[in-house]
């Protein structure tokens, strides 16, 4: 990753004076410390939906609803760890999210990136397009998928692996764009999201998860207005 990172960085500032400039904020920082929900704030699940062991976050699904982070980000970089302990197991995070259910729903408006257990399309009858990595808006969000499936994104490549293995995810999201790589390769996107700011989610829909070794960079900011951002949430 530190390879990926270099890249990017140098498409971003391709003069190296002013990479030299911003380098001391241009690193990656953890989004979970290992030890504690520091930086997180619950929205509408429970205490006992969320707790840390062995340096991993686990979240047992349940009730269904979301954690969000404890401030709101535009652009940057997303490594995650993840791994579900059940067949079927549904999850995700939520990027560029309002942070707060719907009204009649208790997931939240935002881009998600899509975590599921392999044998979920088995047991529900669909594409197994939907278990490896879909990218797409939620609760009326919009945004261009581009490989698409209705409003999703799929991965080109089937790259998930299955209950109890760790799959990484790393999220690039910059000015409305998504890029997902699975597993060590690029293979979704989405682009002209709806918002380019605001809170990340991890959700929590009924089975058990695992997080772990979450950081996130934060690029530079770019041309938001203020309709692009997320409600603050007090």
């Amino acid at each position: 990753m530190r390879l990926q990172a270099a890249i990017l960085l140098l498409f971003l500032f391709p003069e190296p004076q002013l990479l030299a400039q911003t380098d001391d904020r241009l690193q990656f920082v953890p989004l979970f410390n290992g030890k504690n929900l520091d930086g997180w704030v619950d929205v509408n699940t429970s205490k006992e939906t969320w707790k840390v062991k062995n340096g991993a976050l686990i979240c047992s699904g349940k009730p269904i609803g979301v954690m969000r982070s404890d401030r709101q980000y535009e652009n940057f970089i997303l490594e995650v760890e993840w791994k579900h302990m059940e067949a079927g197991g549904n999850s995700g995070v939520f990027i560029w999210s309002e942070g707060t259910p719907q009204e009649h729903d208790p997931l939240t408006k935002a881009i998600e990136v899509q975590m599921l257990e392999l044998d979920y399309a088995r047991q529900h009858n669909a594409t197994d397009d939907y278990v490896h990595g879909e990218l797409f808006p939620t609760m009326g969000m919009t945004a261009i998928p581009d490989n698409p499936r209705g409003i999703r994104s799929r991965s080109l490549e089937k790259r998930c692996k299955g209950k109890g293995e760790w799959n990484k995810y790393v999220v690039v999201a910059v000015d409305g764009t998504v890029k997902l790589s699975v597993n060590g390769k690029f293979v979704n996107g989405l682009r002209a999201s709806e918002r380019k700011k605001g809170y990340i989610c991890l959700e929590a829909e009924g089975a058990e998860i695992h997080f772990r070794n979450m950081r996130i960079m934060e690029l530079p900011g770019g041309i938001t207005t203020p309709e692009q951002v997320a409600p603050v949430v007090h």
